[in-house]
């Protein structure tokens, strides 16, 4: 199952992963998430089904991978030239999207994916990579590891199961005690 979500920089591949990709997402917003099909993605796309049951296995690990792709980040990371401010304004800026409707819908696409099509690990170095880049504005005192797991993953827990929202005040409090 690892070689079916499979990224390349050009070329044809490139050419139908844009296509489906743009395909699933006109028909989220045109029929919804119940109605969609894999047929209906590849006619929209311009492929046949069986490229993508080749390309993602199911609808399933599909969906999961336009979630990743969509949780790449599209902006540059802050740098007001104070790195735990940035860090609290990427932290914030972070529990805003993924509390959102969509940021809740496309967590549970990529965790409903299973772990060897490798959607979750992408989207974890996404998120590691810029916190290492912010955190190595302030040298060696803090490392994006302890970002993750003090702050990041109680956000994504406050977000996935819990009813109390992942406000600024809750992230405050965590980012507090992971820089003190």
């Amino acid at each position: 199952m690892s070689d079916r979500v499979v990224c390349r920089p050009g070329g044809r591949s490139a050419r139908i992963q844009a296509s489906v990709h743009q395909a699933v997402e006109d028909l989220l917003r045109e029929v919804g998430r119940a109605e969609l099909t894999v047929p209906m993605v590849a006619a929209r796309a311009g492929v046949t089904p069986s490229t993508l049951y080749r390309r993602w296995g199911d609808l399933t690990h599909l969906l999961a991978d336009v979630s990743a792709q969509r949780l790449q980040p599209d902006q540059a990371l802050p740098d007001s030239g104070d790195w735990r401010a940035d860090l609290r304004a990427w932290t914030e800026q972070y529990a805003d999207e993924m509390s959102s409707k969509l940021g809740r819908q496309m967590l549970r696409d990529v965790i409903s994916a299973s772990v060897e099509t490798g959607i979750a690990n992408n989207c974890r170095a996404f998120v590691v990579q810029q916190i290492a880049s912010i955190c190595a504005r302030g040298g060696d005192t803090l490392d994006a590891e302890s970002v993750i797991e003090q702050v990041v993953s109680p956000i994504l827990y406050r977000i996935l199961f819990d009813d109390r929202p992942a406000d600024r005040a809750f992230c405050g409090r965590l980012l507090d005690r992971v820089l003190d």
